[in-house]
């Protein structure tokens, strides 16, 4: 693709999202789940919305390489290469919430260059290129001015996988006494753009995959938002950690972090405690 046919890219993309999109809804409250592990679904819609995704952009775009989350993949060393999650968040659409997106990344030569996340449900498209800003349904959006983590709603995600190695409880405890709260969604590429349009100051999660954040990556900086790892290293997409945030309140996470790091964690309350100040003031 040459440089000057780059922009009919990104008009491109957000018609596949759509139809993406109307895809998962004609499964949206009829879905038989099936399970790649004990604890990872999935389900006929992902499949059926990767299947057509790759078939679209095969057909449109036949130079360029692909990987997907449900195993689709051409690596022929073209420069561009899509990531393509059909359905981020299946576990909420599995059990009905409306939290779930169609996700869409394009890289050239190891540079983010378009990204679409798309919520069929909320009909809400995140869309941004490289250089132009970012949009919402249109219409230009950027991250939140607050410039503290006391005044912050931050958001994280847990794995799936392996959810007894994974350190994020000490982190959500310790952010949910210095912020306004945190939220768990359940999908980290509508987290990193609810970043980018100021619903959230920041987003973190451990062991991502590059599909889950590669459309929301490049939104969240076309939005004025700041992207890296947890220790404030550089952003990759096959990185250990991401942290996404308005840029204000950054250093101060990144200070925070290191702190949890290092062990300096404030011990969990403790349930038999609770259990027995429970009963004492029940005259038990």
């Amino acid at each position: 693709m040459s440089t000057e046919n780059q922009g009919a890219l990104l008009p491109a993309m957000m018609d596949l999202a759509r139809q993406a999109g109307d895809i998962l809804l004609g499964h949206f409250g009829k879905v038989h789940i099936e399970y790649k592990s004990v604890a990872d679904l999935v389900t006929a819609a992902d499949r059926e919305s990767e299947a057509f995704l790759v078939a679209r952009i095969r057909e449109q775009f036949p130079s360029h390489d692909l990987v997907a989350e449900e195993g689709s993949r051409s690596e022929t060393g073209s420069p561009y290469r899509w990531y393509i999650d059909p359905l981020d968040g299946t576990t909420n659409f599995a059990h009905g919430l409306p939290l779930f997106a169609v996700s869409l990344g394009v890289e050239h030569r190891g540079r983010m260059i378009a990204g679409v996340v798309y919520n069929p449900v909320m009909n809400e498209l995140f869309a941004a290129a490289e250089g132009q800003g970012a949009t919402l349904n249109g219409k230009a959006i950027h991250v939140s001015q607050t410039p503290e983590l006391l005044a912050s709603l931050l958001a994280t995600g847990f794995p799936t996988q392996k959810r007894h190695s994974n350190p994020n409880i000490h982190f959500y405890h310790c952010l949910t006494m210095r912020t306004h709260g945190v939220r768990r969604l359940g999908s980290a590429a509508l987290d990193l753009c609810f970043v980018a349009c100021g619903r959230f100051e920041a987003f973190w999660e451990f062991n991502l995959k590059p599909w889950d954040t590669a459309a929301g990556s490049l939104i969240l900086r076309e939005a004025g938002g700041r992207i890296t790892d947890m220790m404030g290293g550089e952003f990759h997409l096959d990185g250990p950690e991401v942290l996404g945030s308005n840029g204000k309140v950054h250093q101060e996470l990144q200070d925070l972090f290191a702190e949890i790091f290092a062990g300096k964690v404030p011990e969990l309350p403790s349930a038999q405690d609770y259990s027995r100040l429970r009963a004492q003031s029940q005259g038990r």
